[in-house]
């Protein structure tokens, strides 16, 4: 049995794999065709949107198979005694989700038989569609074989699997009266470690079935998003930097960026800033930074005699810089959700995300004044050997610049370009990496976190979609505007509201579930698009470092082995710092959009 376990799992990896490698040579393809016969190839964008939709339900279930699917941490507080209950609680809760979820898809899949639609080729949009519920079945399952080690809490778990019937029998679709009950449960059950799939899907698909709604609303929205035009940059550029984290990139960005700053006051703090930034840019704030570069670079900070609390903090902080700076996923994701330009959010972007590097650095060299180090002065033969050594890895943002600003590829082309180039320079130039050893590795990781992702996108578009056939935006709108007149203290308010929903959801699911609410506020107070789109990345930027549950809190505790308690502590100085930059983003627009008026975009 568990040989056949391990064949299928090897079997997802190869599906994935192929998936991604498609994703990867198509539109590079679709570049070459343009260039050459002047058009481009028939059929490859829907092609890749469904691959990306393989991605998302594959991942998922890789996710819940390697027990990744993405939750609160603050389970991490109970008494150890009651953590298997709280799990088998959660798990059948979850699974509950996952098959009803599943069960919504197959009707999104009938309707699409029913329609005969073609993707390409003669091959049915419906068969590919089909994933949804072979992958959200398969969470289903899995998160029921996680739930316990012992069969009796796998019983429990697996009784969610019949609460969707259960529930289907109590409440007729129309019936308000499990509305409230349901929402205290998924309430209590998110804060006791519930999946946020489980949580926002969980509440999307109550709400559409209370309002007399078929439940497959749910399941059209989230293939809506999978299959949506730029959705497949996400994982591409995702792809890429596991690459760079995987392949010796860390050490050679450490190496060049300590023979530029590593001589200055606190240079070894100030290079730990710019080496967090340029990972963060490529993988999106997602965790990755830290557990790949935080080993690295704190022992490199205690050895230059900074405090253990000090680097600790810093290491923490440093993990959500560069989520303004291109090619970053939630300014993509932000883009494409919020109808906005992505050039002109990248542009705008800019300057604020220098302006809190800065902020932090200076603070570093600041609080670094005493630190004597013994790195000596400047040394130009070093610096040109490190930029040599690392020469590969440093071209990487301007390649995704001239990408997607020189009009040679669209974002997806150049996202594609980028996980292309980072695979060939890691694997066939420095070496660090062996392709026929490694590739399949890295791909799963990649797709195992981009599926817990995306599976979160497309619930929370769900959940969305409610809230905007409930006109809620509007009513939000409307309470506004009646209790708030200055346009300043609106904006001040937005950042209070913005940095608890970033302590309590990831920027990805946040951007579904908040964008829609805030737009319309800011269109209301005059607000520039880009401006309120920086305003809010910066703020869920920053709640990656506000307690309680911060994500990037618990992800140092882990990482470094120290209470949560200590790592709040530490962390603390540096989210004053930077809650400084945040307001200093929102009250003076003119960081954001002077350089896109001297542009002229």
């Amino acid at each position: 049995m568990k040989a056949r376990w391990a064949a299928l799992g090897r079997l997802e990896s190869w599906i994935a794999l192929a998936a991604m490698a498609a994703m990867t040579v198509l539109p590079l393809a679709e570049i070459v065709a343009r260039k050459t016969v002047g058009r481009g190839l028939p059929g490859t964008a829907p092609v890749v949107q469904h691959l990306t939709l393989w991605v998302a339900f594959i991942g998922a279930a890789l996710a819940a198979r390697y027990d990744k699917l993405l939750a609160l941490s603050t389970v991490s507080f109970l008494p150890p005694r009651w953590l298997a209950p709280v799990r088998a609680f959660t798990g059948s809760l979850t699974a509950a989700v996952a098959a009803a979820l599943a069960w919504a898809s197959i009707g999104l899949i009938q309707a699409e038989r029913e329609a005969g639609t073609i993707l390409v080729a003669k091959i049915p949009i419906w068969l590919v569609a089909a994933i949804m519920p072979l992958g959200l079945a398969a969470v289903a399952l899995r998160v029921v074989w996680r739930a316990s080690p012992r069969w009796s809490g796998r019983t429990i778990a697996a009784l969610g699997l019949a609460l969707p019937l259960i529930l289907y029998q109590a409440a007729p679709m129309g019936s308000e009266r499990l509305v409230a009950p349901a929402l205290i449960v998924i309430l209590a059950a998110t804060l006791l470690g519930l999946p946020i799939f489980a949580a926002v899907g969980g509440l999307a698909l109550m709400l559409f079935w209370s309002g007399g709604t078929p439940v497959a609303a749910v399941s059209v929205e989230a293939y809506r998003l999978a299959a949506s035009p730029l959705l497949p940059a996400i994982p591409l550029f995702t792809l890429a930097g596991y690459f760079l984290a995987e392949g010796g990139a860390s050490q050679r960005l450490v190496r060049t960026f300590e023979a530029l700053v590593g001589w200055m006051p606190a240079g070894p703090a100030v290079l730990t800033v710019l080496v967090f930034a340029f990972f963060t840019s490529f993988t999106g704030a997602s965790g990755v930074t830290i557990l790949s570069l935080g080993g690295l670079l704190l022992p490199v900070l205690i050895k230059a005699r900074f405090p253990e609390n000090f680097s600790l903090g810093l290491v923490t902080a440093s993990g959500s810089l560069g989520v303004l700076f291109p090619p970053s996923l939630p300014v993509i994701l932000y883009g494409v959700y919020a109808h906005t330009q992505i050039d002109r959010l990248f542009i705008g972007g800019l300057v604020p995300a220098l302006l809190l590097v800065l902020m932090t650095a200076g603070w570093c060299m600041w609080r670094g004044r005493r630190v004597r180090t013994e790195a000596g002065g400047f040394r130009l033969r070093e610096a040109i050997a490190a930029i040599g050594a690392a020469k590969w890895e440093l071209l990487l943002p301007v390649i995704v610049l001239w990408g997607i600003f020189g009009g040679l590829a669209t974002l997806v082309e150049a996202a594609a370009l980028t996980a292309l180039y980072a695979f060939l320079i890691e694997c066939f130039v420095y070496r660090d990496l062996k392709a026929r050893r490694d590739t399949l590795r890295v791909v799963t990781e990649c797709v195992t976190l981009v599926g817990g992702v995306l599976l979160i996108l497309g619930v929370a578009l769900g959940f969305t979609n409610y809230l905007i056939d409930a006109q809620i935006p509007e009513r939000a709108v409307d309470w506004v505007r009646a209790h708030i007149e200055s346009r300043w203290l609106f904006l001040l308010a937005l950042n209070g509201f913005l940095l608890i929903v970033g302590c309590l959801l990831d920027i990805y699911s946040a951007i579904l579930v908040v964008v829609p609410l805030i737009t319309p506020m800011g269109e209301a107070f005059g607000i520039d698009p880009v401006h309120l789109g920086i305003i809010f990345l910066a703020n869920l930027q920053l709640g990656y470092l506000t307690p309680p549950v911060g994500m990037n809190l618990f992800l140092a505790a882990y990482r470094f082995g120290q209470p949560l308690v200590r790592i709040w502590r530490d962390s603390f100085p540096f989210l004053m710092v930077m809650l400084a930059g945040v307001l200093l983003i929102t009250y003076v627009p003119a960081i954001t959009l002077k350089l896109l008026e001297i542009l002229g975009r």
